[in-house]
């Protein structure tokens, strides 16, 4: 029968490997979320540049505004890293 017993190395390598995936899923879920977001902007600040020329900085900016999450997922994963 199996010794059903856990190490205390076997403890360690499970604690990182779950801050491994919850490092992945911050920055994964995060870039998900952006992509959805940017889908509606993207497609709505090309319309308004299309009719008229003065809204590029405008829409620039609002298609910037979503990249900060992706960052804070970055920043929550390298915080659970490190």
């Amino acid at each position: 029968m199996a010794d059903a017993t856990m190490t205390l190395e076997m403890v360690q390598a499970s604690q990182v490997g779950m801050k491994a995936i919850g490092a992945g899923l911050a920055v994964g879920l995060t870039g998900v979320g952006t992509g959805v977001a940017e889908m509606g902007i993207g497609a709505a600040a090309v319309g308004a540049i299309a009719e008229n020329k003065d809204f590029f900085g405008l829409g620039l900016l609002f298609t910037v505004i979503p990249e900060t999450i992706v960052i804070f997922g970055l920043v929550i994963a390298l915080l659970l890293l490190f």
